[in-house]
């Protein structure tokens, strides 16, 4: 059995993409350890969670987002996790996003582990965010990408969170990787048998669209109200939002003033857990999972975790058209493609699923155990 150390630049409190994975192997008989930077130091520095030990590292107070704070922690944390295996090397680094990268590749070659890296999204993209046209952002991206897709040619195993469907028109990340001669295997972040709870499909006078999840742009929110402003008002839906992330206050600010003018009801929460997650769900009917397209991962292959989790709670998911994650929600029937910056389109899209029940009858069973099978074929 090998002993698994798994890199990720957040706390982990929750993530469930790496969450599965890490259980995955454990169930097998590995030593899985989780090496996680917990940038608010909120959460415990170590615990056991379903037979994985999370070590969490407090090293200070740092933002997500593009910001030189942000660089600054990530490269204190990369120096301490590197320590930390240097003293007690394992027999595989499992690198959770390019952000973790360099971290495996300088263990692969001091010690002669193995190395794996998982792609869950293209981390380059992340940069322009906010200022997609801007020289210097550009500059920057295409270093991030250059330096990822080099440490990636160096893992022996290579691991993305989607690839184009069969006879399907646009490309995931496996493609993506495939240009640029890298060979991967897709396992899509879908839940477990056990998180399926159904929704109802009791018919309200209420209902309720919900986004769950990191709160990164405001423009995402701003359509959604103009959206819901084309809505009559007696048929108008209650608004839930959940989460942090980089752009929590804008957004926060932009929907306390537009549920007043609307007459809406809000919900404003911030970070959740897993174990709140199930009731966070219990009273959402549509879940809102549309990004502007010049986020790079959206027209390159993202797939929304929310958008399977919803399923999985019979709650269908709002997803962006041209591209591969609204080919997959209407091939599948867990969701609905509308294109980006039309209010009235969203707005019939949303009526449309107000008493619509997801059914996720795919969970990914057959990736999973192909990932094992890859994963013990390195031993």
């Amino acid at each position: 059995m090998a002993s698994v150390a798994m890199v990720v630049t957040n706390a982990c409190a929750p993530d469930p993409r790496v969450m599965r994975s890490a259980e995955l192997l454990g169930q097998k008989g590995h030593t899985v350890t989780i090496h996680a930077f917990d940038r608010t130091q909120k959460a415990p520095m170590s615990e056991m969670v379903n037979g994985v030990r999370i070590m969490r590292y407090h090293i200070g107070s740092y933002a997500y987002g593009a910001k030189l704070a942000t660089v600054r922690g990530l490269r204190a944390f990369s120096k301490v996790v590197l320590s930390t295996l240097q003293a007690k090397p394992p027999e595989c680094v499992y690198c959770h996003d390019a952000d973790t990268l360099s971290i495996g590749v300088k263990m692969a070659r001091q010690t002669g582990c193995k190395l794996i890296y998982d792609m869950h999204d293209l981390q380059h993209t992340w940069a322009l965010m906010g200022k997609p046209n801007s020289l210097p952002r550009r500059l920057i991206a295409n270093r991030m990408e250059r330096k990822a897709l080099r440490g990636a040619k160096m893992a022996d195993l290579v691991i993305t969170s989607s690839g184009s469907l069969t006879g399907g028109l646009h490309p995931g990340f496996k493609e993506y990787l495939a240009d640029n001669g890298i060979e991967s295997m897709v396992v899509e972040n879908r839940p477990k048998q056990g998180e399926r709870a159904q929704k109802s499909a009791t018919k309200k006078s209420d209902w309720t669209v919900a986004y769950i999840g990191r709160v990164r742009e405001v423009e995402s929110f701003q359509l959604l109200t103009s959206a819901i402003e084309l809505i009559a008002p007696e048929q108008r839906p209650s608004l839930k939002i959940a989460g942090d992330g980089t752009a929590v206050e804008p957004v926060h600010a932009h929907l306390l003033t537009a549920s007043s003018r609307l007459g809406i009801h809000l919900n404003l929460s911030g970070s959740f857990t897993s174990e709140t997650f199930p009731t966070l769900m219990q009273d959402v009917d549509v879940m809102y999972a549309l990004y502007p397209p010049h986020r790079g991962n959206i027209t390159n292959g993202a797939l929304p975790v929310k958008m399977f989790d919803a399923a999985s709670y019979g709650v269908p998911t709002i997803v962006n058209s041209d591209c591969l994650m609204g080919e997959l929600a209407s091939m599948e029937a867990i969701g609905v493609p509308v294109a980006w910056d039309k209010p009235q389109e969203l707005a019939d899209a949303l009526l449309s699923q107000r008493h619509s029940v997801a059914v996720l009858t795919q969970l990914g069973v057959e990736q999973q155990n192909a990932f094992v099978h890859a994963f013990e074929a390195l031993f």
